[in-house]
């Protein structure tokens, strides 16, 4: 297992793990899907939907490893940075630093 004394360090490694472009998007699109469940959790005021923000996320990115990337996410070793990585590149793809 890698280790990584900074999220600054870990980034670089994250972005090789999300190499092909269809995992970056199914990416994308769980980040979308989660930020519209925490809105409805807000207006609704319902804590419910906090739980299918984050099966969104994060089942669209684990589809995107298993069949595309071939690899293992890396929130399983690192889930912190990893979860931090998602919002991170999610930002990159919005103001075209990385390829959508």
């Amino acid at each position: 297992m890698r280790r990584f004394a900074s999220f600054r360090e870990f980034y670089p490694f994250y972005l090789e793990e999300h190499g092909n472009r269809t995992s970056r998007r199914l990416h994308f699109i769980g980040s979308c899907g989660a930020l519209a469940f925490l809105a409805l959790a807000i207006v609704q005021r319902n804590a419910w939907w906090l739980l299918a923000a984050l099966v969104c996320g994060y089942a669209f990115a684990w589809v995107g490893h298993f069949f595309f990337e071939k690899n293992r996410p890396a929130t399983f070793k690192h889930p912190f940075y990893s979860f931090a990585g998602d919002w991170v590149m999610f930002k990159d793809i919005l103001s075209g630093r990385i390829r959508f």
